[in-house]
């Protein structure tokens, strides 16, 4: 009972989470994506996810858009 098989929020954030550092070393320029919401510093740091690679925001613009949309067919269905 007293093993841990998932690491603390610290150890996940420095295990998995992307930060500037880790940006600044790739070789290339990428895209960050996440659906939201996002657990700031621990999957994806601050700085990063206001960073102007960041399509965060749009994404979850988009996805809020979608899922209405969806909802409103569903319903349509529904009234038939």
């Amino acid at each position: 009972m007293s093993i841990n098989y998932f690491p603390s929020t610290r150890e996940y954030a420095q295990l998995f989470g992307i930060n500037k550092s880790l940006l600044n070393s790739l070789d290339k320029k990428i895209v960050i994506m996440h659906p939201g919401p996002i657990n700031r510093g621990v999957e994806i740091t601050s700085d990063v996810a206001d960073a102007d690679q960041s399509i965060i925001l749009n994404q979850v613009e988009n996805g809020v858009a979608v899922r209405m949309a969806v909802i409103y067919l569903l319903a349509q269905q529904i009234k038939q």
